[in-house]
């Protein structure tokens, strides 16, 4: 089939392009690449979009925030998370994440595994968000984590 508009390129449309998708067999995409390491695999619906969306270890978001509310679902790893003016927390596999719409966050996979999660927002905004310094200077990365030096 024909790939229908989007709102994150390289996404699929569901409906028009099947009712059925297997995430680990889909196109990935960045999902944030001016503030985050997260990169997946997306379907959009008429009013929400999905995706199953990897951090490497030691990686992940710079604070950002997005208009559409989020759920995240921790598949494995575990990610440390601040939303707003609540302390950081640390959210291992089996744990679910509540981002309000418009609330500044970061997710930050821990240095011990690469992280995997099931992401679920409304479709008023795409999948990546607006970094809260308005700085486009890429992701967040722990001591030791960056990308190698040529």
């Amino acid at each position: 089939m024909a790939q229908s508009a989007t709102k994150n390129e390289g996404s699929l449309k569901a409906g028009k392009e099947g009712y059925f998708f297997k995430m680990n067999d889909l196109k990935q995409i960045d999902a944030g690449p001016t503030y985050s390491t997260s990169r997946g695999t997306v379907v959009e619906g008429e009013r929400m979009q999905i995706g199953l969306i990897n951090k490497a270890r030691g990686s992940g978001s710079r604070l950002h925030s997005h208009p559409n509310e989020q759920f995240n679902y921790v598949l494995q790893g575990t990610l440390r998370v601040k939303i707003g003016d609540s302390p950081e927390s640390l959210c291992p596999a089996g744990t679910a994440i509540y981002v309000p719409p418009n609330v500044v966050h970061s997710m930050i996979a821990t240095p011990e595994q690469d992280v995997i999660f099931y992401v679920c927002k409304d479709l008023t905004h795409g999948i990546a968000g607006i970094p809260a310094d308005g700085i486009n200077s890429g992701p967040h990365y722990e001591p030791g984590f960056g990308p190698k030096k040529v």
